[in-house]
Protein backbone atom coordinates (compact mmCIF):
# COMPACT_ATOMS: atom_id res chain seq x y z
CA UNK A 1 0.00 0.00 0.00
CA UNK A 2 1.43 3.52 -0.79
CA UNK A 3 2.83 4.71 2.01
CA UNK A 4 0.72 8.11 2.53
CA UNK A 5 -1.95 5.54 3.07
CA UNK A 6 -0.83 3.74 5.63
CA UNK A 7 0.52 6.91 7.60
CA UNK A 8 -3.13 7.98 7.44
CA UNK A 9 -5.01 4.79 8.58
CA UNK A 10 -1.96 5.10 11.17
CA UNK A 11 -3.19 8.29 12.91
CA UNK A 12 -6.47 7.50 12.14
CA UNK A 13 -6.33 4.74 15.00
CA UNK A 14 -4.23 6.86 16.95
CA UNK A 15 -6.68 9.57 17.06
CA UNK A 16 -9.88 7.76 17.70
CA UNK A 17 -8.00 6.49 21.05
CA UNK A 18 -6.78 9.41 21.68
CA UNK A 19 -10.68 11.43 21.78
CA UNK A 20 -11.46 8.07 24.31
CA UNK A 21 -8.80 8.44 26.15
CA UNK A 22 -9.49 12.05 26.79
CA UNK A 23 -13.09 11.60 27.11
CA UNK A 24 -12.29 8.54 29.98
CA UNK A 25 -9.75 11.18 31.68
CA UNK A 26 -11.99 13.68 32.33
CA UNK A 27 -15.20 11.62 33.31
CA UNK A 28 -13.24 9.79 35.79
CA UNK A 29 -11.23 12.62 36.91
CA UNK A 30 -14.59 14.80 37.64
CA UNK A 31 -15.72 11.29 39.50
CA UNK A 32 -12.84 11.55 41.52
CA UNK A 33 -12.83 15.20 42.77
CA UNK A 34 -16.67 14.12 44.37
CA UNK A 35 -15.09 11.51 45.67
CA UNK A 36 -11.98 12.58 47.57
CA UNK A 37 -12.02 12.50 51.50
CA UNK A 38 -12.28 16.13 53.14
CA UNK A 39 -9.07 17.89 53.32
CA UNK A 40 -7.32 16.60 49.86
CA UNK A 41 -7.37 19.33 47.13
CA UNK A 42 -6.21 18.03 43.84
CA UNK A 43 -6.25 20.62 40.65
CA UNK A 44 -8.45 19.72 37.28
CA UNK A 45 -4.79 20.96 35.74
CA UNK A 46 -3.17 17.62 36.63
CA UNK A 47 -5.14 16.49 33.38
CA UNK A 48 -3.31 19.12 31.35
CA UNK A 49 -0.16 17.61 33.16
CA UNK A 50 -1.04 14.16 32.11
CA UNK A 51 -0.79 14.94 28.40
CA UNK A 52 2.13 16.66 28.94
CA UNK A 53 0.63 20.34 27.26
CA UNK A 54 1.79 22.63 29.91
CA UNK A 55 3.74 24.82 28.07
CA UNK A 56 0.99 25.46 25.73
CA UNK A 57 -1.78 25.47 27.96
CA UNK A 58 0.12 28.79 29.13
CA UNK A 59 0.24 30.75 26.12
CA UNK A 60 -3.61 30.06 26.32
CA UNK A 61 -4.71 30.60 29.61
CA UNK A 62 -3.97 32.36 32.79
CA UNK A 63 -6.00 31.34 35.09
CA UNK A 64 -5.22 26.91 35.99
CA UNK A 65 -9.74 26.32 36.68
CA UNK A 66 -11.55 23.78 35.75
CA UNK A 67 -13.25 25.61 33.25
CA UNK A 68 -9.95 26.62 31.25
CA UNK A 69 -8.83 23.30 31.87
CA UNK A 70 -11.66 21.37 29.94
CA UNK A 71 -12.38 24.27 27.25
CA UNK A 72 -8.25 22.93 26.27
CA UNK A 73 -9.05 19.68 26.76
CA UNK A 74 -12.30 19.71 25.18
CA UNK A 75 -12.75 22.16 22.63
CA UNK A 76 -9.35 24.00 22.22
CA UNK A 77 -8.21 24.05 18.36
CA UNK A 78 -4.70 25.07 19.26
CA UNK A 79 -4.46 21.88 21.48
CA UNK A 80 -3.46 19.17 18.98
CA UNK A 81 -4.55 16.52 21.65
CA UNK A 82 -8.33 17.89 22.54
CA UNK A 83 -11.12 16.08 21.37
CA UNK A 84 -12.62 18.28 18.65
CA UNK A 85 -8.93 19.07 16.97
CA UNK A 86 -8.45 14.78 16.66
CA UNK A 87 -11.72 14.09 15.61
CA UNK A 88 -11.19 16.86 13.25
CA UNK A 89 -7.83 15.24 12.22
CA UNK A 90 -9.38 11.60 11.89
CA UNK A 91 -11.61 13.39 9.75
CA UNK A 92 -9.47 14.18 7.51
CA UNK A 93 -7.45 11.54 7.39
CA UNK A 94 -10.21 8.95 6.69
CA UNK A 95 -12.25 11.36 4.22
CA UNK A 96 -8.70 10.85 2.14
CA UNK A 97 -8.24 6.83 2.81
CA UNK A 98 -11.96 6.02 2.18
CA UNK A 99 -11.50 3.00 -0.29
CA UNK A 100 -9.69 1.00 2.44
CA UNK A 101 -11.47 1.04 5.74
CA UNK A 102 -15.37 -0.17 5.75
CA UNK A 103 -17.95 2.32 3.74
CA UNK A 104 -18.98 2.95 7.04
CA UNK A 105 -16.84 4.16 9.17
CA UNK A 106 -16.73 7.84 7.09
CA UNK A 107 -20.42 7.86 8.59
CA UNK A 108 -19.68 7.33 11.87
CA UNK A 109 -16.86 9.80 11.63
CA UNK A 110 -19.39 12.18 10.29
CA UNK A 111 -21.85 11.94 13.10
CA UNK A 112 -19.44 11.77 15.60
CA UNK A 113 -17.80 14.92 15.14
CA UNK A 114 -21.14 16.62 14.14
CA UNK A 115 -22.50 15.50 17.92
CA UNK A 116 -19.08 17.08 19.44
CA UNK A 117 -19.14 20.28 17.86
CA UNK A 118 -23.05 21.07 18.85
CA UNK A 119 -22.69 19.68 22.23
CA UNK A 120 -19.33 20.35 23.37
CA UNK A 121 -20.68 23.29 25.81
CA UNK A 122 -22.19 19.76 27.62
CA UNK A 123 -18.53 18.81 28.37
CA UNK A 124 -17.31 21.65 29.87
CA UNK A 125 -20.43 22.64 31.72
CA UNK A 126 -20.75 20.10 34.26
CA UNK A 127 -24.72 19.03 34.44
CA UNK A 128 -24.90 17.37 30.83
CA UNK A 129 -20.57 16.22 31.29
CA UNK A 130 -20.99 12.64 31.91
CA UNK A 131 -24.05 12.33 29.42
CA UNK A 132 -21.27 14.20 26.69
CA UNK A 133 -18.51 12.07 27.58
CA UNK A 134 -20.05 8.72 27.35
CA UNK A 135 -21.80 9.70 23.95
CA UNK A 136 -18.05 10.35 22.58
CA UNK A 137 -16.82 7.41 24.42
CA UNK A 138 -19.33 5.19 22.99
CA UNK A 139 -18.96 6.77 19.68
CA UNK A 140 -15.49 5.64 19.72
CA UNK A 141 -16.12 2.29 20.15
CA UNK A 142 -19.06 1.77 17.63
CA UNK A 143 -16.22 2.63 15.51
CA UNK A 144 -13.61 0.29 16.60
CA UNK A 145 -15.86 -2.40 16.21
CA UNK A 146 -16.77 -1.64 13.40
CA UNK A 147 -13.02 -2.04 11.85
CA UNK A 148 -12.61 -4.77 14.04
CA UNK A 149 -15.78 -6.45 12.96
CA UNK A 150 -15.64 -5.96 8.97
CA UNK A 151 -11.59 -5.36 8.01
CA UNK A 152 -9.59 -8.07 6.33
CA UNK A 153 -6.35 -8.66 8.58
CA UNK A 154 -4.02 -7.45 5.64
CA UNK A 155 -1.66 -4.57 5.69
CA UNK A 156 -4.50 -1.71 6.50
CA UNK A 157 -5.44 -3.75 9.67
CA UNK A 158 -1.59 -3.87 10.98
CA UNK A 159 -1.42 -0.42 10.55
CA UNK A 160 -4.76 0.35 12.87
CA UNK A 161 -2.67 -1.64 15.15
CA UNK A 162 0.34 0.00 15.24
CA UNK A 163 -1.55 2.91 16.14
CA UNK A 164 -3.99 2.29 18.42
CA UNK A 165 -1.99 -0.01 20.78
CA UNK A 166 1.00 2.77 20.49
CA UNK A 167 -1.23 5.63 21.86
CA UNK A 168 -2.97 3.10 24.76
CA UNK A 169 0.29 1.99 25.90
CA UNK A 170 1.51 5.78 26.17
CA UNK A 171 -1.49 6.87 28.11
CA UNK A 172 -1.56 3.94 30.44
CA UNK A 173 1.95 4.85 31.79
CA UNK A 174 1.31 8.74 31.88
CA UNK A 175 -2.24 7.91 34.28
CA UNK A 176 0.30 5.51 36.00
CA UNK A 177 3.15 8.54 36.56
CA UNK A 178 0.34 10.98 37.60
CA UNK A 179 -1.39 8.61 40.32
CA UNK A 180 2.18 8.26 41.76
CA UNK A 181 3.06 11.52 41.54
CA UNK A 182 0.01 12.31 43.76
CA UNK A 183 0.71 9.92 46.04
CA UNK A 184 4.19 11.38 46.77
CA UNK A 185 3.22 14.49 47.33
CA UNK A 186 3.10 14.61 51.93
CA UNK A 187 -0.44 13.91 52.83
CA UNK A 188 0.72 11.94 56.07
CA UNK A 189 -2.45 10.44 57.28
CA UNK A 190 -4.36 11.05 54.39
CA UNK A 191 -2.64 9.09 51.85
CA UNK A 192 -4.24 6.02 52.83
CA UNK A 193 -7.89 7.57 52.28
CA UNK A 194 -6.50 9.15 48.57
CA UNK A 195 -4.92 5.92 47.92
CA UNK A 196 -8.17 3.90 47.85
CA UNK A 197 -9.92 6.59 45.78
CA UNK A 198 -7.07 7.19 43.26
CA UNK A 199 -6.17 3.47 42.49
CA UNK A 200 -9.68 2.31 41.57
CA UNK A 201 -10.43 5.63 39.59
CA UNK A 202 -7.42 4.90 37.59
CA UNK A 203 -7.99 1.41 37.11
CA UNK A 204 -11.70 2.90 35.65
CA UNK A 205 -9.78 5.32 33.35
CA UNK A 206 -8.53 2.55 31.85
CA UNK A 207 -11.87 0.31 31.98
CA UNK A 208 -10.01 -2.30 33.85
CA UNK A 209 -12.06 -2.26 37.28
CA UNK A 210 -14.14 -5.07 36.84
CA UNK A 211 -11.21 -7.15 34.82
CA UNK A 212 -8.47 -6.32 37.77
CA UNK A 213 -11.06 -7.13 40.35
CA UNK A 214 -11.25 -10.94 38.55
CA UNK A 215 -7.74 -11.58 37.57
CA UNK A 216 -6.20 -9.93 40.59
CA UNK A 217 -8.89 -11.19 43.44
CA UNK A 218 -7.45 -9.01 45.88
CA UNK A 219 -8.07 -5.27 47.08
CA UNK A 220 -6.62 -2.19 45.67
CA UNK A 221 -3.27 -1.33 46.16
CA UNK A 222 -1.14 1.13 44.29
CA UNK A 223 1.52 -1.57 43.81
CA UNK A 224 -1.39 -4.37 41.80
CA UNK A 225 -2.62 -1.74 40.03
CA UNK A 226 0.66 -0.94 38.78
CA UNK A 227 1.89 -4.19 37.87
CA UNK A 228 -2.36 -5.33 36.60
CA UNK A 229 -1.68 -2.22 33.74
CA UNK A 230 1.93 -3.17 33.47
CA UNK A 231 2.12 -6.49 33.22
CA UNK A 232 -1.10 -8.77 32.61
CA UNK A 233 -0.63 -10.09 29.19
CA UNK A 234 -4.71 -10.36 28.23
CA UNK A 235 -6.17 -7.09 29.50
CA UNK A 236 -6.17 -4.87 26.19
CA UNK A 237 -4.96 -1.58 27.81
CA UNK A 238 -2.00 -2.91 29.60
CA UNK A 239 1.20 -1.90 28.28
CA UNK A 240 2.43 -5.60 28.05
CA UNK A 241 -0.64 -6.03 25.37
CA UNK A 242 0.06 -3.83 23.68
CA UNK A 243 3.64 -4.26 23.37
CA UNK A 244 2.26 -7.69 22.08
CA UNK A 245 -0.25 -6.24 19.78
CA UNK A 246 2.64 -4.27 17.80
CA UNK A 247 4.76 -7.44 17.57
CA UNK A 248 2.29 -9.17 15.78
CA UNK A 249 2.03 -6.19 13.48
CA UNK A 250 5.04 -5.40 12.98
CA UNK A 251 6.00 -8.79 12.00
CA UNK A 252 3.68 -9.25 8.84
CA UNK A 253 4.45 -5.81 7.81
CA UNK A 254 7.56 -5.45 5.67
CA UNK A 255 10.68 -2.98 6.47
CA UNK A 256 9.96 -3.43 9.99
CA UNK A 257 13.70 -4.07 11.61
CA UNK A 258 14.10 -0.92 13.63
CA UNK A 259 10.30 -1.21 14.79
CA UNK A 260 10.72 -4.77 16.18
CA UNK A 261 14.08 -4.40 17.99
CA UNK A 262 12.41 -0.89 19.46
CA UNK A 263 9.33 -3.13 20.72
CA UNK A 264 11.42 -6.35 21.60
CA UNK A 265 13.79 -3.81 23.65
CA UNK A 266 10.83 -2.24 25.68
CA UNK A 267 9.45 -5.14 26.15
CA UNK A 268 12.62 -6.56 28.38
CA UNK A 269 11.93 -3.17 30.25
CA UNK A 270 11.04 -4.33 33.76
CA UNK A 271 10.63 -2.97 37.16
CA UNK A 272 10.19 -4.68 40.41
CA UNK A 273 7.22 -4.00 42.20
CA UNK A 274 6.64 -5.88 45.59
CA UNK A 275 5.19 -3.44 47.64
CA UNK A 276 3.39 0.52 47.20
CA UNK A 277 6.16 1.69 48.86
CA UNK A 278 8.15 0.61 45.51
CA UNK A 279 6.15 3.09 43.69
CA UNK A 280 8.77 5.80 44.48
CA UNK A 281 10.51 8.29 42.06
CA UNK A 282 12.81 5.46 40.91
CA UNK A 283 9.56 4.18 39.73
CA UNK A 284 8.44 7.20 38.03
CA UNK A 285 12.17 6.99 36.19
CA UNK A 286 11.16 3.59 34.92
CA UNK A 287 8.19 5.08 33.55
CA UNK A 288 10.04 8.12 32.15
CA UNK A 289 12.54 5.73 30.09
CA UNK A 290 9.43 3.99 28.83
CA UNK A 291 7.58 6.71 27.26
CA UNK A 292 10.91 8.06 25.69
CA UNK A 293 10.92 4.40 24.32
CA UNK A 294 7.34 4.79 23.04
CA UNK A 295 8.28 8.55 21.63
CA UNK A 296 11.37 6.57 19.57
CA UNK A 297 9.33 3.41 18.64
CA UNK A 298 6.67 6.52 16.97
CA UNK A 299 9.63 8.03 15.00
CA UNK A 300 10.91 4.34 13.93
CA UNK A 301 7.42 3.44 12.76
CA UNK A 302 7.70 6.63 10.44
CA UNK A 303 11.08 6.18 9.27
CA UNK A 304 10.10 2.66 8.38
CA UNK A 305 7.08 2.88 5.95
CA UNK A 306 6.04 6.57 6.02
CA UNK A 307 9.15 8.48 4.93
CA UNK A 308 9.17 7.72 1.33
CA UNK A 309 8.04 9.49 -1.49
CA UNK A 310 4.51 9.47 -2.07
CA UNK A 311 4.36 7.10 -4.84
CA UNK A 312 5.72 4.32 -2.82
CA UNK A 313 4.51 1.53 -1.07
CA UNK A 314 4.92 1.16 2.61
Amino acid sequence: MLSRVAERIYWSARYIERVENIARLVSVYDNMLYDLPKGVDISWYNLVKINSNTELFHERYKVQDEKNVLKFMLEDDTNPSSILSSLKMLRENIRTTRDVVPQETWELINELDIYARNNIKKGINRSERHSFLNNIIEGCQTINGLLAGTMSRDATWQFVLLGRNLERADMTTRVLDAAVSLMLQPRDEQNLALGQVLWSKVLKSQGAYLNYRRTVRTSISGAKVAKFLLNDPYFPRTVSFCFNEMLTAVNKLPHGENVLETVQMLKKMDFEISSSDDLDMKFRDYLNELQIGIIQLSGNITESWFSFDKGEAA
